[in-house]
């Protein structure tokens, strides 16, 4: 439910508060660029009058607000620092303004008009939460911290128990602006996350959740470093690489722990990473869960929300997944290695069609001098196409980020993979084995690192068994509300048998996510030179189409699959192949 932590900035009277998140910067400062999305069914993180930034500073002789009223301190962007030239505030688009009025219910509720449709008059609401009642015993509040459209965040101190005199962080949340029921549950989301996934070394550590007649307070560990785009700006807006790596490998580690447990954090930025402490070394934790949802394996979301310069092309589509998240990624990595966002515009509409259509520049200083390695890196995670995407673990075995020093975790990704190739045809697992027969020593290492954590036995093979306690070391609650052991249920066929390392390269590879790959050419031809010699065999159109699970309409494409000469799948037809619908009784295309 909005940025958990902001810091106090001193006003022009010497009291505290916090009235304009960005510091001045000895260079020039440009124009705003808070842009933030949200739909009807995600978490609204506005006010009512309006979701946008104040772009003028407080107090000044040009701004529209009464001398004494800051405005507002919602955080949605990176640095102005970033813009390259002056801008005027972006307009939202009617659609998303619209969602917003109608998630946020009545403009002005104490002027009580009919509510509109798809929302409650708020006195039907419920907004008893359960949690305890007790917070002013335990806890005593401190100064502000930071503050959003639905509450804010105070320091506080425990009075008693194991939090005695511990410094700690609270986020107070005003039931008054709990104006709809999906509002009321946004919250009791965000602290089940916190609660199911604190313990990460790298998620901000979630304690209490109380409440009372007038907010719901969630209780976290205090992070004092402050955020990860204050040191950015403190380096002059970009990091050597070195110590890009750092950062990007605790990023990385945080979201693959949420993926794995069925959790998208869907508002990944530099302001939603704090240090721990000041010093140059310190931790980096994840915070603001209040955009995140629980997602199921085969489940695709629907709703605009984020931040428009880290919103990935495909939330904008409408239909997304655990991917979105790394597009996030892919931003935050571009603009710790240049300074500037990858994606640009006047407006949010622009911004978005930027994220649709435009590439990221890679010719401009500083890229000439980086290096090839970090350029893949970050390509391999702006790719629009979200299939072709690493995910988080991937991502760590990279060559750039390759080194030894960072565990690598378990990845959903192969249990979704496994799954497809067990309910694949025998044409289909020929294939698949041919191409992993092609794979280079880069793309084996992941594999190894996955296979090594199923804990193979002394046969070196796996079974259903391994999956299932590979699956039950790293499981949290959270794992239960996103369902993700149900995808075990797909694995079944392995009771009956085991899969040495061989097989499993097979069924844990994706075919788009190779397509990525610079060497994808000479992959597919050695792959093919193989399935040649141990799979290819005669095939009929009408047989390749009830393997794709293709009607007759497909039969004249299809032709141009198979060889004339012998009746077999052609170098063509074999990288199609390996794109197609994975078993018969599905018709979405699977990774």
């Amino acid at each position: 439910m909005g940025q958990c932590y902001g810091k106090p900035v001193v006003n022009g009277n010497g009291k505290g508060g916090v009235v304009e998140e960005y510091p001045q910067s000895p260079l020039p400062s440009v124009g705003n660029g808070a842009a933030s999305v949200q739909s009807v069914k995600t978490p609204a993180r506005s006010s009512s009058t309006s979701p946008w930034r104040s772009p003028f500073p407080h107090g000044s002789a040009s701004s529209p607000l009464p001398a004494g009223v800051a405005p507002s301190p919602a955080r949605s962007s990176t640095p102005r620092r970033f813009f390259r030239r002056p801008f005027p505030p972006p307009s939202p688009a009617k659609h998303i303004k619209a969602s917003l009025a109608k998630r946020l219910g009545p403009a002005k509720p104490k002027e009580g008009p009919i509510p509109e449709e798809g929302t409650e008059p708020e006195q039907l609401l419920d907004k008893s939460f359960g949690y305890g009642k007790n917070f002013g015993a335990k806890y005593e509040l401190g100064k502000e911290v930071g503050r959003g459209h639905f509450g804010h965040t105070c320091s506080a101190r425990g009075k008693k128990g194991e939090l005695r005199d511990q410094p700690l962080a609270v986020k107070i949340i005003s039931k008054a602006k709990m104006t709809t029921a999906i509002a009321i549950e946004d919250v009791r989301r965000e602290v089940k996350i916190l609660k199911a996934l604190s313990g990460h070394a790298h998620l901000v550590k979630f304690y209490d959740a109380c409440e009372d007649a007038n907010n719901v307070y969630i209780i976290m560990e205090l992070c004092e470093g402050g955020e990860l785009l204050d040191r950015i700006l403190s380096r002059g807006g970009r990091y050597t690489e070195e110590d890009a790596k750092a950062i990007v490998v605790q990023i990385l580690s945080v979201v693959a722990f949420c993926h794995l447990q069925g959790v998208v954090h869907r508002d990944l930025k530099p302001e939603n990473f704090l240090f721990t402490s000041r010093s140059e070394d310190a931790d980096m934790k994840l915070i603001d869960f209040g955009l995140s949802d629980f997602i199921r394996p085969d489940e695709r979301l629907n709703d605009i929300v984020g931040s428009a310069y880290y919103v990935a092309p495909e939330v904008l589509h409408r239909s997304y997944y655990l991917e979105a998240d790394i597009w996030s990624v892919g931003v935050i990595t571009y603009i710790l290695l240049c300074g500037s966002r990858p994606f640009w515009a006047r407006t949010e509409s622009g911004i978005f069609r930027a994220v649709l259509r435009a590439d990221p520049n890679f010719d401009d200083l500083p890229w000439p001098t980086v290096s090839a390695e970090a350029k893949d890196f970050v390509k391999r995670l702006l790719n629009k196409d979200y299939r072709k995407r690493m995910t988080a673990v991937q991502a760590l075995t990279h060559p750039w980020l390759r080194d030894g020093s960072h565990p690598i975790p378990l990845d959903i990704l192969i249990y979704k993979l496994v799954k497809s190739y067990l309910l694949a045809t025998p044409f289909k697992r020929a294939a698949l084995k041919a191409l992993s027969k092609a794979l280079t020593e880069d793309e084996l290492v992941y594999l190894r690192s996955q296979f090594k954590l199923l804990e193979p036995g002394r046969d070196g093979s796996v079974s259903l068994d391994s999956f299932k306690m590979a699956l039950a070391r790293n499981a949290t609650d959270a794992m239960k509300e996103s369902r993700v052991p149900d995808i075990l249920n797909a694995l079944e066929p392995l009771c009956y048998r085991r899969m040495d390392f061989e097989e499993f390269c097979a069924a844990a590879i994706s075919t788009h996510q190779l397509e990525a790959l610079e060497g994808w050419e000479q992959i597919a031809s050695t792959a093919f030179e193989i399935f040649e010699q141990e799979g290819n065999r005669v095939i009929s159109v009408e047989e390749l189409a009830r393997e794709l699970n293709l009607g007759p309409s497909a039969y004249s494409v299809l032709k141009e699959w198979i060889r004339n000469s012998d009746g077999k799948l052609s170098l063509l037809g074999y990288t199609k192949f390996l794109h197609g619908v994975t078993h018969r009784s599905s018709n979405t295309r699977q990774h």
